[in-house]
C-alpha cells in the first residue's frame, strides 16, 4: 500500500450477485477475499445474448455456478484470460465444459527470466500451470461478438503473460492486475519483471482509455493520472531502496524493514519479492550491484 496514490477502496458488489457495470458489461466477484485479492476476483461478462467471459477466476463451484446462471439463455463465445494466477484462470476449464467457448487470451503460465540455479518458485502455488488456452492472442489481436469488440494489450510484469483488453464500444480497458484502484500491484520474481511493469505502464499511459475495469475492486477513474501516480510511486521504491543502500542496508530484509514501516506480517513475503523486483531492474540498468544475480537471499550494494 502507499499514500501517496489516491486510492479508492470504496466497493460495493457483494460476492456471487450480478452488476451492470457499463452498457455492455456485468460483472461477478467470487467468494475468495484475501489480503492480495482484495473483496475477490472480479469476472466479467462482456456483451448481451452472445457474450465473453473475462478472468473467470478461481475453481470454487460456487463461483462457477454463479457465473453459469448468469449466462444462461446467453450463447458464451469466448473465455478471456488476462493471466494465470489461481486467482483468474482456473475456472476457465469448466466453464469451456460448460458452454463449448473457447479459451483465448494469454499464452500459458511462464515465468519472465530463468530461475537461478537452487532457487525455488515461490509464486508455484499461486501459478496455474494447468492453463492451457485455444488460443493464445498476440499484441493487438482481437475477438468479437454481437455487439463488443475485445483487443488484447501486451501489459507484462506482473505476470510475464500478461494481458490487457480494451473494449472498443465502452472505450474501456480491462486492466487485470497490472493497475488497481484500491492496491499497487504486485510485481514478485521469477513470474513478474519490474523494468517488464514500469515498461507497460509507460505504454498504458499513451492509450485512449480514460477509465480501468480491473482484476480486483472498482473502476479505475482518470486513467491517465492514476497510471502516472503507479510510475511515480515505483520511482519513488526505487530512489527509497537506493537510499537504503547507501545508509548501509545490504539485504532485503533490511530494506523492507526501512522502506514498508509498520506492514502487516502477511506481506512481508510480498514486499520482500516486489523488492528483488526493482533490485533486479536497478542491477539491469547498472545502478545497484551483487554477486551473481540478484536473489532474494544475496547483498547488495551501490554501483561504483
Amino acid at each position: 500500500m502507499s499514500a501517496d496514490i489516491p486510492f479508492d477502496r470504496n466497493f460495493d458488489s457483494p460476492a456471487g450477485v450480478l452488476m451492470p457495470v457499463t452498457p455492455q458489461v456485468r460483472r461477478i466477484v467470487a467468494p475468495n477475499p484475501s489480503a492480495f485479492t482484495f473483496t475477490g476476483t472480479c469476472t466479467y461478462i462482456i456483451g448481451h445474448g452472445d457474450v465473453a467471459i473475462l478472468d473467470p477466476g478461481p475453481d470454487k463451484p460456487e463461483h462457477i455456478d454463479a457465473l453459469l446462471k448468469a449466462v444462461a439463455g446467453e450463447s458464451v463465445s469466448h473465455i478471456v484470460v488476462t493471466h494465470t494466477h489461481r486467482d483468474h484462470s482456473p475456472a476457465a476449464a469448466a466453464i469451456k465444459a460448460a458452454t463449448g467457448a473457447k479459451i483465448v487470451g494469454c499464452g500459458p503460465h511462464h515465468a519472465a527470466r530463468p530461475l537461478h540455479i537452487g532457487e525455488v518458485n515461490p509464486l508455484d502455488a499461486s501459478a496455474d500451470t494447468d492453463y492451457v488456452p485455444d488460443h493464445a492472442m498476440a499484441d493487438g489481436e482481437t475477438v468479437s461478438g454481437r455487439g463488443w469488440t475485445l483487443t488484447a494489450v501486451a501489459t507484462p510484469g506482473h505476470t510475464a503473460n500478461h494481458l490487457a483488453f480494451a473494449l472498443r464500444e465502452d472505450e474501456l480497458l480491462f486492466s487485470g492486475d497490472h493497475v488497481m484502484a484500491w492496491a499497487t500491484s504486485i510485481v514478485a520474481p521469477p513470474d513478474g519483471a519490474m523494468g517488464d511493469y514500469i515498461e507497460s505502464l509507460e505504454r498504458l499511459g499513451h492509450r485512449d482509455e480514460k477509465t480501468y475495469l480491473p482484476g480486483h475492486g472498482g473502476p479505475v477513474r482518470d486513467a491517465h493520472s492514476f497510471v502516472r501516480d503507479y510510475l511515480d510511486h515505483r520511482m519513488a521504491r526505487e530512489a527509497a531502496i537506493l537510499r537504503g543502500l547507501d545508509r548501509s542496508a545490504e539485504t532485503i530484509p533490511d530494506l523492507v524493514r526501512g522502506i514498508y514501516i509498520g506492514l502487516d506480517s502477511k506481506l512481508v513475503g510480498a514486499a520482500s519479492l516486489t523488492v528483488l523486483a526493482h533490485l533486479e531492474h536497478l542491477v539491469a540498468s547498472g545502478r545497484v550491484e551483487t554477486e551473481g544475480p540478484p536473489a532474494i537471499d544475496g547483498r547488495f550494494r551501490l554501483a561504483s
